[in-house]
């Protein structure tokens, strides 16, 4: 009896095995999508960032391995997602117009704006499993980003002044002597001459400073669950 026991066990394991090796010599490229991390408020139910997310966002990148990913590749995803959902948590406290098409299209021109052509793309996309530009899911994901852009424009450049006296300062100890020290012996512009290349940095400037400051915020008030390393 025994002996019939163990038969049987060593037959489950055989059989197992066989359906193992057999699912990944003709399946190969089945992948089980598994949630990453959480980020929540506390206030609605926790955005979920899965595996996929961090290929999608890859996939923009222009230049960035996809088969495979890097494990650095995938943690600085990972990253820029967070910050990503901690700005939809917060842009769903304010009413907003829904992105319209041609907000849509317009952020998906500029995406293939760094990728050598459409094609090149569009084969990006295949290989994290859309079927084009013009895919459901890929349209949602632009929607996502472009509502989160809205956000950011409101919420940070609608309120940014640069003073003038910021921009003669910036013009005095910080323009002039490194265009000197680039450029010995020429002439100096003045002034006047790069007056709106300053307020544009230093816009710029601050935009990123007040980003770095809410992030900083709102991740001591976030609840950021990393289920898993990914590598």
């Amino acid at each position: 009896m025994q002996k019939n026991y163990q038969k049987r066990i060593n037959s489950i394991i055989s059989l197992t095995f066989f359906l193992l090796i057999f699912s990944i010599a003709f399946f190969p490229q089945e992948v089980v999508d598994k949630t990453v991390a959480t980020v929540s408020d506390g206030s609605a139910d926790p955005e979920l960032i899965t595996y996929s997310d961090l290929l999608w966002q890859i996939a923009l990148e222009p230049n960035t391995p996809l088969n495979p990913p890097s494990s650095e590749d995938l943690n600085r995803a990972l990253q820029t997602l967070i910050n990503l959902r901690l700005f939809a948590i917060e842009a769903q406290r304010l009413p907003s117009a829904e992105p319209i098409k041609k907000e849509i299209d317009d952020e998906i021109l500029r995406i293939l704006d760094n990728f050598n052509s459409k094609a090149d793309f569009e084969s990006r996309l295949r290989s994290v499993g859309f079927d084009s530009v013009d895919d459901d899911n890929f349209q949602r994901m632009m929607r996502q980003r472009v509502a989160i852009e809205k956000y950011i424009e409101f919420r940070f450049r609608s309120f940014v002044i640069v003073t003038p006296d910021e921009e003669r300062k910036y013009y005095r100890d910080v323009y002039t002597p490194d265009f000197r020290r680039r450029n010995p012996g020429l002439l100096l512009p003045s002034f006047e001459e790069e007056q709106v290349r300053i307020n544009k940095f230093l816009t710029e400037q601050k935009i990123e400073a007040d980003i770095e400051r809410f992030l900083d915020d709102a991740k001591r008030r976030a609840e950021i669950v990393v289920l898993f390393e990914v590598s």
